[in-house]
Order: C-alpha cells, then structure tokens, then sequence
C-alpha cells in the first residue's frame, strides 16, 4: 500500500506540503484579522450614511461606496502586482508570507463591508427606533443593538471572506507569494508535476470544508432559536 501511495505521488515532498499549507494558513489568519479590523467599520459606516439611516449622508455614502466598488472591481491578481511598490514599502519585499498579506488585505475588505453592510440591512428597523426612543446615542445603538443582532450575518460574512482568502491567497502564487498556489504554480504547473497539483487543490478543497463547517457552527450557535 505504502508503495503504490509512494508511486501515485512521486514528485510530492511532503516537507514542502506541509510548510506550503502552513503559509497559507498564516496568511489567511493574518489577512482575516486585518480584514475584519479593517471591514467591520467600513461595513457600518456604510449602512449608517445610507439613505434614511441615522447619519444618513449622501455624498459621504457615495464616496465610500464608489471607492468600495472601485476595489471590488478589480482582478486580485491585478491589485496584486499593482501594490507591489506599496507592499515593498510597509512590508520590505512583496513574495512570500509577508509580501502578500497588505493586497490580500485591501482586496478582501472592500468585500467584507459590503457583507456586513449588507446584514446590518437585515436587522429589525423597530429596534433602531425603539433604542432611539429610549435617548440611545447612535454608538450605543451600533455596539448595544445593531451589532449584537447581526451577529450570526456577520460571522457569516467572516467565513465567506475567509474562504475568499484562500482562492486569493492561491492566486498569489503566480507572484511568488508562497503558500499552497506557489506550490502549485512552480511545481504543478511549471514542471508539470501532476501530482503535486492534485495534492494542492485537495488540501484547498479540505481548508474550505473545514471553514464553512465552522461557521455554520458558530452561526447556528448564535442564531435565536
């Protein structure tokens, strides 16, 4: 058994696996965290500037939402050779862990205030009116009201931008940024190792399970029954 396994896969040094799925791991994690830090405000500062919101602002919700938009639009691989000077700026290289992180972060959090725009959407207006009616001030409505209410639609907007993490975190192998899509670029597809290709796009598929498994968990577990 151990040799057919072994002839199956004779180009896999699974040494290289394992660091690659460990880099990729740390630039999900990283980025997510950068991302949520980053989106969560953005996502409320959206729906509070919208139209008949409480800091209803026009011109303010259209700025933001065009520069939003405009990030959105863009390929991943595209806003990540584009940020290259900027990410050798904050980070000193732009391959790797490190020189990929600051382009995962700015293509993910546009996408994620969107989601969590979207879910505070979602949240019961009588609440907002009745905080309001009780003399709330409109941080107490977010952090008291809003938030706690959209909760399960934000930790699901989490799980979804983290698995968009990871097909970006696998794009960024055609710069040489590490993790499992380097792997699969330069010994998959340059050398035509099939088989480590295989074993790549397995371990992404399984990364994907396990996240979406987890957040319906946790979105489950904080739904109202």
């Amino acid at each position: 058994m151990n040799a057919m396994f072994a002839d199956l896969f004779t180009n896999v040094d699974w040494m290289d696996i394992w660091l690659a799925t460990e880099d990729t791991s740390i630039m999900v994690a990283v980025s997510l965290v950068f991302t949520v830090v980053f989106g969560l405000p953005l996502g409320v500062l959206l729906f509070l500037t919208s139209k008949q919101q409480l800091l209803d602002s026009p011109r303010l919700y259209s700025m933001l939402s065009f520069i939003t938009n405009l990030l959105r639009s863009l390929p991943f691989v595209i806003l990540l050779i584009a940020m290259i000077p900027l990410t050798v700026l904050l980070t000193g290289t732009s391959i790797g862990v490190a020189g990929v992180i600051p382009p995962l972060v700015v293509g993910a959090t546009p996408f994620f205030g969107r989601l969590v725009e979207t879910a505070l959407r979602e949240v019961d207006r009588g609440i907002i009116e009745a905080s309001q009616a009780m003399g709330a001030t409109t941080r107490q409505i977010v952090v008291n009201a809003l938030l706690p209410e959209a909760l399960p639609g934000i930790l699901a907007s989490v799980i979804v931008t983290a698995i968009t993490l990871v097909s970006y975190s696998a794009m960024s192998g055609l710069v040489g940024g590490g993790g499992l899509g380097d792997l699969a670029v330069r010994n998959g597809y340059q050398r035509f190792q099939t088989d480590v290709m295989i074993v790549t796009v397995v371990l992404l598929l399984i990364m994907v399970q396990v996240l979406q498994m987890i957040g319906d968990r946790l979105v489950q577990h904080f739904s109202r029954k």
